[in-house]
């Protein structure tokens, strides 16, 4: 079950009990992987996440997120899903796949809000959905419940 909020976002309920413009910021140190082939909106959200302390992966495919995954090891990866050659359904389809990705969050980040792609996201094994433009509180909400709680059960 999944809910919408003004935003356009979608988000289980355990993660949208902190979803406000005051929310606390992440812990430091939460690692996270932002995918997205727009090297300007990767490389923005990835600055963001560093200034409030996270660490962060920033890769403009999925590939190369996927050769570097391993090392990394993310405890949130933030995908946007229309990439070419592979698109961020399947590259949450290779990260679920991996051994220990259970205690991970998905987050799909994407223009794409139709149900159609809603249904395939979660099909995927995205945990939430933002509709871009991302409003970063939003976000920090979001990973400071995730960082205090782990991962919903859907």
């Amino acid at each position: 079950m999944s809910i919408s909020t003004s935003t356009g976002s979608t988000i289980v309920p355990a993660l949208a009990e902190n979803t406000s413009a005051d929310a606390t910021l992440p812990p430091p140190g939460l690692r996270v992987l932002c995918v997205d082939d727009n090297v300007d909106a990767a490389d923005s959200l990835g600055t963001v996440l560093e200034m409030v302390g996270c660490e962060v992966l920033v890769a403009h495919d999925a590939a190369t997120a996927l050769a570097r995954v391993e090392q990394f090891n993310p405890q949130v990866c933030v995908l946007d899903i229309s990439m070419p050659r592979i698109d961020g359904c399947e590259l949450a389809r290779r990260l679920r796949n991996r051994p220990g990705s259970e205690s991970q969050l998905l987050v799909a980040l994407t223009a794409l809000g139709d149900y159609n792609s809603l249904e395939r996201m979660a099909d995927a094994g995205f945990d939430l959905h933002f509709a871009k433009p991302l409003p970063p509180n939003e976000l920090y909400a979001v990973l400071r419940t995730f960082a205090e709680r782990g991962r919903p059960e859907a």
